[in-house]
């Protein structure tokens, strides 16, 4: 059911758990001011959020046919995983060796601090198959940040950025990679657009479509394998860890 005006019907209509209903005008609206918000403040992930559901339509559906495309892919939209702390066995991924990819998934939340269950829901996108495959690639941003070895600092976070714009296609990720330099130091920009930024966007545009593993099934693999597999080299920089929050 569509509304009128910049009303919104917050009411669950079928589509999935959490849908609100909006028209072409609410998603402008909607995709300026979380635009604006997320500009001000990159770590307002709530802003993000909105701003990729408003503004990702196109983007979904390439990357639904990709996923549809690969064997592994396919499975993925037919069982619908959610990585979530209650479906990951913590204590077996702490008893894996290290450099497995399971391992080293681990190693990030713990020395970066961060949680796979603070990815908000989907609420904007009004076809259910592509709000899961939104609410994958959330889910699958840390693990990008495994596979790419890089930390939830700002400088990590933008080489993701370079990276996902170039695999997805999402507007929001082209706007993350093209804004997020400005809150870099000389130093770090020096490292970004001499050495991070075109290793991200050549793997991010010549690795497998990065939505089509099923991680969850990967955890014993070895991340070098795993790179290999995806088509994904090595960073060309180590960066330390940081603790503070990532968009």
């Amino acid at each position: 059911m569509f509304t009128s005006g910049a009303e919104l019907t917050y009411s669950y209509d079928g589509l999935y758990p959490g849908h609100i209903q909006t028209n072409t005008f609410q998603k402008a609206l909607l995709a300026i001011g979380s635009g604006v918000a997320a500009l001000q403040d990159p770590y307002r992930h709530d802003m993000v959020a909105v701003l990729g559901e408003t503004t990702g339509h196109l983007a979904l559906i390439s990357l639904r046919e990709r996923m549809k495309n690969d064997p592994e892919g396919y499975t993925i939209l037919t069982e619908r995983p959610r990585i979530r702390l209650s479906t990951l066995d913590l204590e077996k991924m702490a008893s894996l060796p290290d450099g497995s990819f399971g391992r080293e998934y681990l190693r990030f939340l713990e020395d970066n601090k961060v949680t796979p269950d603070s990815r908000v829901e989907v609420k904007f996108v009004d076809n259910e198959e592509l709000a899961y495959i939104m609410l994958r690639y959330r889910e699958v941003h840390d693990l990008l940040h495994t596979l790419l070895g890089m930390p939830t600092n700002m400088l990590g976070e933008v080489a993701v950025k370079w990276f996902e714009a170039a695999q997805t296609g999402l507007p929001m990720c082209a706007l993350g990679a093209v804004l997020g330099p400005l809150r870099l130091n000389a130093s770090r920009l020096q490292s970004l657009f001499t050495s991070l930024g075109p290793w991200a966007l050549q793997n991010g545009r010549r690795a497998r479509c990065v939505l089509s593993i099923f991680y969850e099934r990967r955890w014993e693999q070895s991340l070098e394998d795993l790179r290999r597999e995806l088509n994904i080299e090595p960073p060309p920089l180590t960066l330390s860890a940081s603790n503070k929050r990532r968009t």
